[in-house]
């Protein structure tokens, strides 16, 4: 398989990321929900929003092609979590690798760049939330060093589901 090639995503990047978060989501979850909650949450993928968060200072993303597709893109931002982080915290919003890349050996790379980045934006902490029933996703976030500090519910449409909240010192 080849290489993957990252870059800072900009604001001509809001399409595919886009393109990417929806796929992702929907190969990943989309059998859990009702097609009318799906919908709802497919449109938090909107170009308008992500035009929005791209051309916000407070946010990062890394986007990843593989000859020439668009494959995977981490997103850091200000925290969104349902709790008062420190002050010193950062998000990790997203972290969406297509199916066809899954298992390629491009997640540590992602969470090199995630840790370097919070660092680079004077974070110490580092939050995120993963589905309770996305084993995989969760091993991953613990080898990274991640430990969870709460639980609480993520909506999809009208639809809430468990979710683990993870931190990580940087």
């Amino acid at each position: 398989m080849s290489e993957i090639v990252w870059r800072d995503a900009g604001p001509d990047d809001a399409a595919a990321l886009g393109a990417i978060g929806r796929q992702s989501f929907v190969e990943t979850f989309g059998h859990l929900y009702s097609p009318e909650n799906l919908a709802a949450f497919l449109e938090n993928h909107a170009e308008a929003n992500w035009r929005r968060e791209l051309a916000d200072p407070r946010f990062a993303v890394r986007l990843g092609t593989v000859d020439g597709v668009d494959a995977a893109y981490m997103k850091l931002g200000p925290p969104s979590l349902p709790f008062t982080p420190p002050k010193d915290s950062i998000e990790l919003r997203q972290f969406y690798i297509l199916k066809t890349w899954q298992g390629a050996g491009f997640a540590p790379a992602m969470m090199d760049w995630v840790l370097t980045e919070a660092r680079r934006r004077g974070a110490h902490h580092v939050f995120l939330s993963v589905f309770v029933d996305n084993h995989r996703a969760r091993r991953f976030y613990e080898k990274q060093g991640f430990e969870p500090v709460g639980r609480y519910d993520f909506m999809v449409g009208s639809h809430a589901d468990e979710d683990i909240v993870m931190r990580r010192a940087v």
